[in-house]
């Protein structure tokens, strides 16, 4: 009997979390191609202000995706949604969108941005070659920190891609897995 209690609460609480993430992504997924590259424009000027190591990053990318407006939702089971656009000097290469699932102790809601920096052309070629990517499976991603920006010049950039994640509002506990998948999009 608890055996049964137990599969029908982890049923519901899946449902919840799926119909959660559904509702933010058709939201997210609302935005026109106009609003996607202004959101994308500020935030990148936003992420500049407060961390000039990311504009001598920017410098030396093949290509930058800025991912402005993410949203996160979870209970126990949990999912984020948003849609970015891709960059190479100032002009729109084609848009993306990045989901994720994760699961474990997690509770509450948030909003972020953030981008990602393709720092050589391997990095470039798998995303618009492959089916997606899934961060950990393909070319490495270093997530910059307050400690590891301060390191970094245009000398010492040696991996594949780079990613600031910046702009957190909301409230968001979780210790979780978390698997991160980014496609290309068509955009009308």
């Amino acid at each position: 009997m608890k055996t049964m209690q137990s599969t029908l609460r982890n049923l519901l609480l899946v449902a919840i979390a799926t119909f959660s993430l559904s509702a933010i992504s058709s939201q997210a997924n609302a935005a026109t191609v106009e609003d996607l590259n202004m959101d994308a424009a500020q935030s990148l000027q936003i992420l500049y202000k407060h961390n000039p190591v990311a504009e001598t990053i920017s410098k030396e990318a093949k290509a930058i995706l800025v991912f402005p407006n993410v949203i996160k939702a979870g209970l126990i089971f949990g999912g984020s949604y948003g849609e970015g656009v891709m960059m190479k000097n100032s002009h729109v290469e084609g848009y993306y969108n990045t989901v994720s699932a994760s699961w474990g102790w997690q509770a509450g809601a948030q909003s972020y941005a953030y981008v990602v920096f393709l720092m050589n052309d391997k990095a470039k070629s798998y995303l618009e070659k492959s089916s997606g990517w899934s961060i950990g499976v393909g070319p490495t991603v270093v997530v910059v920190d307050e400690g590891i920006a301060k390191d970094l010049t245009s000398t010492t950039l040696r991996d594949d891609a780079y990613a600031f994640i910046f702009d957190q509002q909301g409230l968001m506990a979780s210790l979780s897995i978390e698997g991160t998948k980014i496609t290309r999009i068509n955009k009308p």
